[in-house]
C-alpha cells in the first residue's frame, strides 16, 4: 500500500506530468490568524536515497504553504500550475486530496511518513523554510568555512543561500547517511 501510495503521488506529482487530471484551484482555507502565521511559496525538491534498492526516489513541484502548524494548508502543483495535491490540516484532522484519492492521516509526520518512507518534521519546517531554528527544540550552528545554518532533529539545514531580510532564496535540509538511511535532502526555493 506505502509503495502504491508512494508511487502514485510521487510519480504523479513530483515529476510534474502535466498530463495528468488536477484538482480544482481553490484559496486557503479560512483560518483564524495566529501568531506564527505564515505564507510561502515556491519550489520544493525531495529526494530520498533508499540504498535497500539503491534508487532514489522524488522529484519537483511548486509549494504554496499557508497556516501554521496546528492548522493551514499546503497545495503543489505542476511546473505549468496545474494542481496535484492540497494537504490540509487543523481541529485534529489531517486531509490529503489528489485527483486519484481523498485521504485522512492521523498527524502531518504519517501524511509524509506514508508518502515518502520518511517522516519530515513539518512543525519544524514552518521554521525552518524562514531560515531559522525551530524554538521548540535544541539546535546548534552548522560550523565551517562559508558555511550558514544550523542543525536540529538530526537534520542540517543551509541557509547560505536565503536571504532572511527578503524572506527568499534557497534551504535545504538534508538528513544523512551519517545519521541514519535512508538520506533525505529536501530543497525549497523560497520566492516573493
Amino acid at each position: 500500500m506505502k509503495r502504491a501510495l508512494l508511487a502514485a503521488l510521487v510519480g504523479t506529482c513530483l515529476l510534474g506530468l502535466s498530463a495528468c487530471s488536477s484538482l480544482e484551484k481553490r484559496p486557503a482555507p479560512l483560518l483564524q490568524v495566529a501568531e506564527g502565521d505564515i505564507h510561502l511559496n515556491g519550489r520544493l525538491s525531495i529526494q530520498v536515497n533508499n540504498t535497500a534498492n539503491g534508487r532514489p526516489t522524488g522529484g519537483n513541484v511548486g509549494f504554496d504553504l499557508n497556516g501554521r502548524p496546528a492548522a493551514g494548508q499546503l497545495e503543489l502543483s505542476t511546473p505549468l500550475g496545474s494542481l496535484l495535491a492540497r494537504a490540509t490540516w487543523g481541529d485534529g484532522e489531517v486531509r490529503l486530496k489528489t485527483p486519484e484519492m481523498d485521504r485522512s492521516f492521523e498527524d502531518l509526520d504519517a501524511l509524509t511518513r506514508e508518502l515518502l518512507g520518511e517522516a519530515i518534521p513539518v512543525a519544524a519546517l514552518f521554521d525552518w523554510l524562514q531560515g531559522r531554528p525551530w524554538p521548540q527544540m535544541s539546535s546548534s550552528a552548522l560550523e565551517g568555512k562559508n558555511t550558514q545554518g544550523f542543525e536540529q532533529l538530526g537534520w542540517r539545514i543551509d541557509t547560505s543561500r536565503f536571504d532572511a531580510v527578503a524572506k527568499q532564496g534557497l534551504i535545504i535540509a538534508t538528513r544523512g547517511p551519517y545519521l541514519a538511511d535512508p538520506a533525505v535532502v529536501l530543497r525549497a526555493r523560497i520566492e516573493p
